[in-house]
């Protein structure tokens, strides 16, 4: 089976891609698909946002298409960045390393520093069926950004017990223990189960 990624962020393709390669399925971005479609994240949770985005690629498509809305939520920000996780400071922050000083900035002298990575995974197919999958991944900020490996907020978001943060971590290593590699997982269940009617 193939599926269209409702996105052209490359980390997420390559994640999705190690991850679902395993169901013998095949992802591939929207762009690769040709398409170029940016869908209006107009939800209020990740699922919904989620799903506003795989129905897009879908229709435009008329391909089953997968899409993850997935975020950062710090506790003593109140859940923010939240859905607006990658519009963090607007247009104030263009890129990563920005979204991520701003949330430095913000946490300045702040003693909790707990939180959270989110991720809502949503499959839609041609025939109307929604398929979705959540999964969650808690640890805590740290006071300066640390490692290579990941991309937007993983070298401040340090594991419990491990002592490195997600940038720190091998492909592999993270997919085992992050937000999406979880929300996959699940994902990966529901969808045998939806094969297994068929």
């Amino acid at each position: 089976m193939r599926f269209i990624l409702a996105s052209n962020n490359k980390g997420k393709l390559k994640e999705m891609k190690a991850i679902l390669s395993e169901l013998g399925a095949q992802v591939i971005s929207q762009s690769e698909a040709g398409l170029n479609l940016e869908a209006e994240e107009t939800g209020e949770t990740f699922e919904e946002n989620a799903i506003i985005k795989a129905r897009a690629a879908c229709n435009a498509l008329g391909e089953p298409a997968i899409a993850d809305d997935s975020g950062l939520a710090v506790e003593a920000l109140g859940g923010a960045p939240g859905v607006y996780s990658a519009r963090y400071g607007g247009e104030a922050c263009q890129n990563d390393t920005e979204r991520v000083n701003l949330l430095l900035k913000n946490l300045e002298g702040e003693k909790n520093r707990k939180a959270k990575f989110v991720s809502c995974i949503a499959c839609v197919f041609p025939n109307g069926d929604v398929l979705t999958a959540g999964g969650e991944c808690e640890g805590t900020i740290t006071l300066a950004p640390r490692g290579e490996g990941g991309f937007g907020y993983d070298p401040v978001f340090e594991l419990p017990n491990q002592g490195r943060t997600m940038a720190e971590l091998e492909g592999g290593e993270k997919n085992a223990v992050s937000h999406r590699g979880r929300a996959l997982k699940n994902f990966e269940m529901k969808l045998r189960e939806y094969n297994a009617d068929k």
